[in-house]
């Protein structure tokens, strides 16, 4: 097994359908996701993005691979999370970005052991069908949530940008089993975007499952340690020659070992805010 190079490996992606898919998502079912659509493995070839790292752009690709070290010693630790980690990832997103303001409004964490990552609303496993997180329609109303409504009015009105990116990081490394492919954005068609409905408890979500090309170009990065973190972009406002999303999911290594220690990570859900004309 490759842990240095580039792979082949099979994704899990969404077959297109008449009628719109949806899922129950874990929140709801406790579990593993219930799925109402037909989805197919193919063999896709993964490359390692670690030498093209410093030339990998959020609005070209959709996401880039960071250096990034963090104070917290357990990222189990909740309270650490609310108290230290936030601020960690606000100030890192600022200047990454160059944006005046950024909004955590989730953390997930997933394993692939066989009970899934703690988090206070059930276990979580590795994502392993290939999706974007949001769409033209839930990105907006995510960020209204996030930011609040007059906020995010405002924001837009006087000509701001508000930009969805997930913050990926091992909790524990070497990544050894499960890590996370990448699709070069500019490789993926819009008909290959399939909106489907994401049931929760208390409201209905939508995210685009993908379909498989053989255009499409992957990445991943190999053996990825604890202070580096993978930035991926969701959703944009801007919608003029910018990348406003970026397809991910989870896949098992070429003879990966099960005696390695499980893939433990966690991805802390964003919003940067550019304020445009006004503060």
């Amino acid at each position: 097994m490759s842990q240095e190079g580039d792979v082949k490996a099979s994704l899990t992606f969404a077959v297109p359908q008449d009628s719109k898919p949806y899922f129950k998502s874990s929140a709801l079912t406790g579990g593993a996701p219930e799925i109402f659509f037909k989805t197919e493995d193919c063999m896709v070839d993964i490359r390692n993005m670690r030498p093209v790292a410093g030339d990998l752009s959020l609005d070209r690709q959709g996401f880039v691979l960071l250096k990034n070290k963090t104070s917290i010693d357990d990222l189990y630790d909740d309270g650490a999370i609310e108290r230290d980690y936030n601020r960690e990832i606000v100030e890192l997103l600022k200047d990454y970005t160059g944006a005046d303001r950024a909004v955590i409004f989730d953390h997930t964490r997933r394993s692939d052991n066989n009970e899934g990552a703690a988090n206070p609303d059930g276990p979580r496993g590795p994502a392993d069908r290939v999706h974007v997180d949001y769409t033209p329609l839930s990105g907006p109303v995510r960020a209204r949530d996030a930011m609040g409504g007059d906020d995010y009015d405002r924001v837009m009105k006087n000509g701001g940008r508000v930009v969805q990116i997930n913050v990926w990081r091992p909790i524990s490394g070497p990544v050894k089993r499960t890590p996370l492919a990448l699709a070069d954005a500019q490789s993926i068609k819009a008909e290959e975007m399939l909106a489907t409905d994401q049931i929760f408890p208390d409201r209905v979500g939508e995210i685009y499952q993908v379909a498989h090309s053989p255009d499409q170009i992957w990445y991943w990065a190999p053996q990825m340690e604890r202070d580096e973190i993978l930035l991926i972009k969701g959703w944009d406002s801007e919608e003029d020659d910018q990348t406003r999303y970026s397809a991910h999911g989870a896949f098992r290594l070429p003879g990966q070992n099960p005696e390695d220690p499980p893939r433990e990570s966690i991805e802390t859900r964003t919003y940067v805010i550019f304020d445009g004309n006004s503060a």
